[in-house]
């Protein structure tokens, strides 16, 4: 007997309606996958960063970190070292200048009066005091010609120099009114008699050295001139000289033509003159005239106002016979001859000279010419009785080592050390961004300390100078740069001074003893 499905039972489903509800479900699955995606018109905000997104914008990605590493130590309480003050007796202490340990050595050439240097177990680990009442020195240029009696408290130039018009004391202050042994009438006056031979205006002139310096004024009435004047005297019976020029805001270090090279480069200087700063020049077959002829730039100027000079008039003043100081002058024109200068000009008290641009312009047999490769290994170096010897030329109106463009054009152009490939590792293109990188360094400087470029920082040491990039940025009337090259870097310290910027080579490390 047939059976047939009951009303009660399960109707049997059309394909259409299974097929409608697949369709319905794979559209909501995708509709949700698609919200999901961010593409979705539920998030408008998605689809505006992804319509605006440019993946091509940092190109130049530094996945680099930006930060030092430092190795996270724990907690501890480490001992701080704290230096002491020095006892007030070593206000004026100077470590390789101590009169003491200067006596312990010849007289000879001077030789005591060098850097003689404490061993190890004598230096001083404390902290030397400014001297009592100390105070802010007075802003250029006021500074020139004022300086705090409590910051230099010692007279005794006021009594020994007091007719050469060198300083006065005044009240609670020195003044300077700018005179000189050989230049009563001020150095002014001097330095205008001096530019009527030599081109100090034009910019011809940059850097200058003043040996046996005195209290310095023939370089701080320079600097109105835009003339950079490094100058030296020994720290002796008249101990506070250079403490003075340094105070008045002049370039000065403590220094003596002795036995040992001036701590400065060769061709380093355009200009030099000795004030009767009394150095023996025709003493040891003319070793000092030598000295000053390696650190005198080609086609150079040097000064000789004072003794022998003039011999006719102060013969009797100086103490000495006229056929002594006649036969002195020629002997120190025979040696300048020699050297290659030419003598360009004496009247009255001053004679000047001028250093040949190259050797194949000399007139006269040479004086015995130096071996050493390296004119400016100098630090500690003994002198030698020997002329250093220029670049070689081709031509006879070519300068020797380069021609330099006047200042301040001088300043940033490349140097010709730099030029000709003479300072390893160092291009005119490393040159140039040296000079960018200093200037920005020296932009954030000021950012922390706004004083830096004023007159209130007057004296500023740089104390790894490298090219000079930092003293460039700074350059300006208000403030100088010592650069220091330290003897065991690079030496760079002729690249400085063809820049017209002084500075000096130092060993930070150790001195010798």
């Amino acid at each position: 007997m047939g059976t047939k499905h009951s009303s009660m039972g399960f109707k049997t489903q059309s394909p259409l309606s299974i097929f409608i509800v697949i369709c319905l479900c794979c559209l909501f699955y995708i509709l949700g996958a698609w919200q999901k995606s961010g593409f979705g018109k539920g998030d408008g905000l998605a689809v505006q960063m992804t319509k605006k997104t440019d993946c091509n914008i940092f190109t130049e990605l530094n996945f680099e970190t930006h930060h030092n590493y430092v190795e996270i130590i724990e907690p501890s309480q480490p001992e701080a070292k704290i230096f002491k003050p020095c006892h007030v007796k070593y206000t004026d202490y100077t470590p390789c200048q101590e009169q003491d340990r200067a006596m312990k050595f010849p007289r000879e050439n001077m030789i005591y009066r060098e850097r003689h240097c404490p061993p190890e177990e004598e230096k001083l680990h404390c902290l030397i005091p400014a001297p009592k009442g100390y105070k802010t020195p007075f802003p250029w240029p006021k500074g020139r010609d004022y300086v705090h009696y409590a910051n230099v408290p010692h007279k005794s130039l006021t009594v020994e120099k007091a007719v050469q018009n060198w300083v006065q004391f005044q009240g609670d202050v020195f003044k300077f009114p700018g005179g000189g042994t050989m230049f009563p009438q001020g150095a002014d006056a001097y330095i205008d008699e001096l530019a009527s031979v030599i081109p100090i205006a034009d910019g011809s002139v940059r850097t200058a050295l003043d040996t046996g310096c005195g209290v310095a004024s023939w370089g701080a009435y320079l600097m109105k001139r835009n003339v950079l004047a490094m100058s030296f005297a020994p720290r002796d019976n008249h101990e506070a000289q250079v403490q003075f020029a340094l105070e008045r805001g002049v370039p000065a270090v403590i220094g003596v033509l002795g036995s040992i090279r001036l701590p400065f480069p060769s061709r380093a200087f355009d200009m030099a003159q000795c004030s009767r700063c009394l150095i023996p020049w025709t003493a040891n077959d003319g070793m000092f005239l030598m000295e000053v002829d390696r650190v005198l730039r080609p086609g150079g100027y040097w000064i000789l106002s004072g003794p022998p000079i003039n011999w006719k008039t102060y013969y009797q003043t100086w103490k000495r016979s006229k056929a002594d100081l006649q036969a002195e002058q020629r002997r120190i024109e025979e040696l300048a001859e020699s050297l290659c200068w030419e003598k360009k000009y004496e009247k009255g008290d001053i004679a000047i000279f001028r250093k040949k641009v190259n050797d194949k312009n000399c007139h006269r047999k040479s004086a015995s010419v130096c071996e050493s490769k390296d004119a400016d290994d100098v630090w500690y170096k003994e002198m030698e009785t020997c002329k250093t010897p220029l670049p070689k030329v081709t031509s006879a109106n070519e300068v020797a080592g380069g021609v330099l463009k006047k200042f301040p054009e001088r300043l940033h152009a490349v140097p010709p050390q730099i030029a000709k490939g003479l300072v390893e590792g160092v291009t005119a293109e490393s040159f140039e961004e040296d000079n960018r990188l200093l200037r920005k360094h020296l932009h954030a400087y000021k950012r922390i300390n706004k004083l830096i470029g004023t007159t209130r920082y007057r004296n500023i040491m740089d104390m790894n100078a490298r090219l000079g990039g930092f003293a460039a940025a700074l350059e300006s009337p208000k403030s100088w740069v010592m650069n220091v090259v330290p003897t065991i870097a690079k030496n760079t310290l002729g690249v400085i001074y063809e820049r017209g910027l002084v500075g000096i080579y130092h060993d930070w490390l150790c001195d010798v003893p």
